[in-house]
């Protein structure tokens, strides 16, 4: 995490970004079913970052990983044009992983909590967009915590077979489109069923380009053989899931419904492999 490109500490709240810090990288191994057992912090420091600071933002870092189980057992400080916090995070599995090579055709995909809010809370704090009250606050927590995943991506994982699964990182349909290339797959996105908070709503109405395309969100998107219901699997894992698509044979990614923004849905639908696609013709 760079200063000027994933925060900017005239934003406040340390501890939030201190915490955010770990929870990025928790969410890798929540991806994989995985439980976190160490990490080693990497400190790149500018003149002017006080200790005063630099401690906020440790404070932060502890209690995220008091609250996932995770030792803090070493690190480093350099001297640096920009304040960067770099983590290097071990896990460990109890059983199999959960790939990104493992979707198959008539998989259904589903994904968990809600998308869109951590790019709105970014675009907040960056003063591009402007909101009020409960929708702000919302939003901007949304950004400073992400949701910690790994209870339900180890509930996830003990399903058989494994799901092929990945964290919405960088977006929607780009993390599904590193399973679909992985997998040798396609897939069909319903834009009504994509799920939003209410205060994503409040901000952005029926435009879900955040929801799609934005990232830092660190949801668990994951595909299953049919026949799983949103309800079980929400009792299953603890957390709200929906069904948002379905695995296909074409190595196409579209998007359908009647609120897909159009550079989701042109000619058919927004190709993510385009590129791989050709190369294999």
């Amino acid at each position: 995490m760079v200063e000027g490109v994933h925060f900017d500490l005239r934003w406040g709240n340390f501890e939030g970004l201190g915490a955010r810090s770990l929870a990025v990288n928790l969410s890798d191994i929540a991806a994989m079913g995985g439980r976190p057992t160490a990490c080693v912090v990497n400190l790149a420091i500018r003149e002017g970052i006080s200790t005063k600071l630099l401690d906020r933002i440790y404070a932060g870092l502890r209690t995220a990983a008091r609250e996932s189980g995770t030792d803090i057992v070493g690190g480093n400080l350099t001297r640096a044009r920009e304040l960067s916090i770099t983590i290097a995070l071990l896990g460990e599995l109890g059983g199999a992983a959960m790939r990104r090579d493992t979707a198959r055709p008539g998989d259904e995909i589903f994904v968990t909590g809600t998308l869109g809010d951590a790019p709105l809370g970014w675009r907040l704090l960056a003063g591009e967009i402007k909101a009020r009250g409960n929708a702000r606050a919302y939003l901007i927590g949304r950004f400073f915590r992400p949701p910690n995943r790994l209870r339900a991506g180890q509930r996830l994982a003990a399903i058989k077979p494994a799901p092929s699964a990945i964290d919405v990182s960088d977006g929607l349909l780009q993390d599904l489109g590193h399973i679909l290339e992985r997998s040798r797959v396609g897939a069909t996105i319903d834009a009504t069923a994509i799920p939003v908070s209410p205060a994503y709503r409040a901000v952005m109405g029926d435009d879900l380009i955040h929801a799609l395309s934005g990232g830092e969100d660190y949801e668990l998107l994951f595909c299953l053989r049919p026949g799983s219901r949103e309800s079980e699997l929400t009792r299953r894992l603890g957390v709200p899931v929906r069904r948002i698509g379905r695995i296909t044979r074409r190595r196409r990614l579209e998007v359908i419904g009647s609120n897909a923004p159009d550079f989701a849905k042109r000619s058919g639908g927004w190709d993510q492999l385009r590129d791989l696609t050709r190369s294999n013709d």
